[in-house]
């Protein structure tokens, strides 16, 4: 596998840190109260690897490692092309996607008309969230990153990362966000699946980045 050096590796979480951000300014105004967002880790994982994270990350958020009655976890994916290629996953546990829903329609919503609007309201969340980190990326590799539409998955963490196509030989890369809000915080994770050619084009995007800002290009 491609692997980043620790120079590109704290370059890529100031890039998404910068990308989040800018998605926390837009959620802000969604949910009428204040939202940061932080990239607090990067890791480069197996398909395996990354839905073994996401199931033990959502036993911990519910509390009991051995609470397995709703590992169910909604997620929104994209395609993006130009730079790199890659398929871009953000992705919560389903009760947390509800909370978000709750956040951004009111409270006066029943329960029961709320779950109707996840989809819709989820896709538009990961649509601003993706498009911010990827758009982000773009703009400081000075390059040109095209998505698709938004689409919707709910399962199993295997269930999420297979509905993307996902490859025995692709890698990924598992963004841990940090998402506060005055009277909440959740954790969701963004995964980007790349291909060896797509991992050895982010490094080589990286590089010229740095290149750029150190003054040797």
């Amino acid at each position: 596998m491609v692997a980043l050096t620790e120079l590109e590796h704290d370059a890529l979480v100031e890039i998404f840190n910068i990308g989040v951000g800018q998605a926390a300014a837009a959620m802000s105004g969604i949910v009428g109260e204040e939202v940061t967002m932080s990239v607090p880790s990067i890791t480069f994982l197996s398909r395996s690897e990354a839905a073994q994270l996401l199931e033990e990350a959502h036993r911990n958020n519910q509390g009991s490692p051995d609470n397995s009655s709703n590992e169910r976890i909604c997620g929104v994916s994209q395609h993006y092309e130009g730079a790199f290629s890659t398929e871009a996953l953000l992705m919560f546990p389903e009760d947390k996607s509800l909370e978000i829903v709750r956040l951004m329609v009111g409270e006066a919503v029943p329960l029961a008309e709320l779950s109707g609007m996840e989809q819709e309201a989820m896709s538009e969340i990961g649509n601003i969230i993706l498009n911010s980190c990827v758009g982000t990326l773009a703009n400081i590799f000075q390059q040109e990153l095209h998505g698709s539409l938004p689409v919707y998955h709910v399962g199993s963490s295997d269930e999420i990362l297979d509905a993307t196509g996902t490859r025995a030989d692709t890698v990924v890369m598992m963004l841990h966000i940090d998402f506060i809000l005055e009277k909440h915080q959740i954790h969701g994770y963004v995964a980007f699946i790349l291909d060896v050619t797509a991992l050895t084009d982010l490094k080589e995007q990286i590089d010229r980045y740095l290149q750029r800002a150190m003054g040797l290009q």
